[in-house]
């Protein structure tokens, strides 16, 4: 059985794209806030996103790919070597991103949450082979298969939506808005990495990506925010704390509160 916690550093939240510039457009200000916050978080491209219109080699797209995660403090970047264009859900892929899962240990896996017509169908097939890898990394009795790594669970598990598709309610147990408002320039800054997908022409694409994030912000209360599912129902111990998760919001009704009874 392989060492994994000599060899790999273990890493709390693991995001998984189909291509270099997908998880920054979907999540990038949240895995920039989970870094500042002290969070270990990766990414992991299923493709490098070649051949693309712009891009004059796989090499440059993989430096915008290293650019954008500096610019995120995104600890670990894995580009796997599967197919663009020609991704589809099958075993191979499904173990190849298990394994990854295995060495690495996340806490928690963001992913894909739905097709997103006419963009790139590799988002929906990128989708099942996170679910599948997900339930692969924790199956025993099958040590050959994942080259002897050590069975792991992942313990929580959410979707994301690109930013400028369609919104609409997935079928999932709940959602929640993440507050990025400290957040946003910096996955724009993220996502202006990609210089060949991104070029003066296409500048209108972050104009969408931040009123993307300013209007979900708004639904929650927040300057930006980004949209998650869940796949299990969200939970609380503590009701109160769930509804007023910042101590600031909290002890402002107290306050409002004992004006009131004085």
């Amino acid at each position: 059985m392989v060492d994994v916690e000599k060899e790999y550093p273990q890493i709390d939240i693991i995001a998984v794209g189909a291509h270099p510039d997908d998880v920054e457009i979907a999540c990038g200000g949240t895995l920039a806030k989970l870094a500042d916050q002290g969070h270990s978080v990766a990414i992991i491209d299923l493709t490098d996103g070649e051949p693309t219109p712009g891009s004059p080699d796989p090499e440059t797209r993989l430096a915008e790919a290293a650019a954008a995660a500096k610019v995120l403090g995104v600890s670990k970047r894995i580009t796997l070597d599967l197919p663009n264009r020609r991704l589809f859900d099958c075993f191979e892929a499904r173990v190849a991103l298990a394994k990854e899962f295995r060495k690495y240990r996340p806490k928690v896996v963001i992913g894909f949450g739905d097709r997103t017509p006419m963009a790139s169908p590799d988002h929906w097939q990128a989708m099942q082979i996170t679910d599948a890898a997900v339930f692969y990394s924790r199956l025993t009795k099958w040590d050959e298969t994942f080259d002897h790594l050590p069975v792991h669970t992942i313990g929580r598990q959410l979707y994301y939506k690109i930013a400028f598709e369609p919104i609409h309610k997935l079928d999932a147990p709940g959602s929640f808005v993440h507050d990025i408002t400290d957040c946003l320039d910096r996955k724009l800054e993220s996502v202006r990495c990609y210089q060949t997908q991104f070029p003066p022409a296409k500048d209108y694409i972050f104009d969408r990506v931040r009123g993307a994030a300013i209007y979900l912000g708004a639904t929650a209360g927040y300057g930006a925010g980004e949209l998650f599912y869940t796949t299990r129902a969200i939970g609380t111990h503590d009701m109160m704390d769930l509804l007023y998760p910042e101590p600031r919001d909290y002890s402002e009704r107290n306050l409002r509160k004992t004006s009131n009874v004085e």
